[in-house]
């Protein structure tokens, strides 16, 4: 069986296995990172904007934007990964 964040020590018989689970390692820590750097985007730009000045304003609405994309590429690895281990409900 393969693992969720970790390198599995005993993978799948298929091909290409090892580059599967890399993929879906990969894309799982990503998509956790991701979310924790646009969750605290939000907060700096609208919950707490009074404490911080507007340059770091301005880069917390830009990071939202930029880490909501890596988010989305994550999800995108993690998809092309379970699609090769031979899942096809995500």
């Amino acid at each position: 069986m393969y693992s969720q964040f970790f390198i599995a020590r005993q993978l799948p018989n298929i091909e290409n296995a090892l580059g599967f689970q890399k993929c879906l390692v990969i894309g799982n820590y990503l998509m956790l990172l991701s979310l924790l750097i646009v969750a605290s985007c939000i907060f700096i730009t609208f919950a707490y904007d009074q404490y911080f000045n507007i340059s770091v304003q301005v880069s917390a609405h830009i990071a939202t934007i930029v880490f909501a994309g890596f988010l989305k590429i994550g999800y995108v690895l993690r998809c092309v990964a379970l699609h090769g281990f031979g899942k096809r409900n995500f």
